[in-house]
């Protein structure tokens, strides 16, 4: 298991006010780590994005199979989601982490979201569809927003023809690098969404730090799904003040 956990610090008003955060698990990038992309993420968001969120970041299941792109800039140990081939259109071991993935939800959840990078958003992306298909995900309440950074769609016929079957409507932000080598796929993925937050920035395959016009585009993505988070808690309270009655 990764960190588990927000960041420590600041607490945002609606959090002062007793109101829950919305909680995200977080899926790293190919051969890094749970840990590692907590670095990446809230050594580079400012508080007011990572306070208002509460994230939870996990480990992949399977040791790193070669060498990871990051080694000599984070530390290991190093771990991979699933294996594929050249072309990225045949994979191994995908069930077992779709298993994985749903056993992390229920004994770390319940969760509101998922945030992915990297692998872990080529995966993000594609398991509200799975899940409506009822091939994912089958003993979780359902995914309700979507962090996707530098995401793409999967190139196995197999698994697109199901997971992108019917535009995905679930509140969703999608970060899009200039010279990310996964940019044209990701523009793809964006086309499977329904009405998606997309915020641009001129670096490759990373974790951005957020200029001006990306932090105005995240924090309207995010009073967006506190609204909802909100009134769905509000509704919750009175159904359970009903039972009472």
């Amino acid at each position: 298991m990764g960190s588990l956990g927000g960041e420590e610090g600041a607490r945002p008003a609606a959090a002062a006010e007793g109101a829950r955060r919305p909680r995200f698990l977080c899926l790293h990038g190919f051969r890094t780590s749970g840990e590692i992309m907590r670095k990446q993420v809230l050594g580079k968001w400012p508080a007011d994005v990572t306070a208002r969120l509460d994230l939870v970041f996990a480990d992949a299941p399977f040791p790193a199979e070669g060498k990871s792109d990051v080694e000599g800039i984070f530390d290991p140990p190093y771990y991979e989601w699933f294996q594929f081939d050249k072309n990225f259109t045949e994979y191994r071991n995908f069930d077992e982490c779709l298993n994985y993935i749903e056993e992390l939800m229920i004994k770390e959840g319940p969760f509101d979201g998922l945030m992915g990078f990297s692998q872990g958003s080529i995966l993000s992306g594609a398991l509200p569809g799975l899940q409506e298909q009822g091939l994912a995900l089958t003993r979780v309440p359902k995914i309700k927003y979507l962090i996707i950074i530098g995401g793409a769609k999967f190139q196995s016929p197999t698994v697109a023809e199901k997971a992108y079957a019917n535009n995905i409507k679930c509140p969703s932000v999608h970060f899009l690098g200039d010279t990310d080598f996964l940019k044209t796929h990701g523009e793809k993925l964006i086309e499977s969404y329904v009405d998606p937050f997309i915020i641009r920035h001129p670096k490759g395959h990373t974790v951005p730090r957020l200029d001006e016009k990306s932090l105005e585009i995240m924090l309207r993505f995010l009073d967006k799904i506190e609204k909802e988070t909100a009134l769905e808690h509000s509704s919750t309270d009175v159904d359970e003040k009903e039972m009472y009655l």
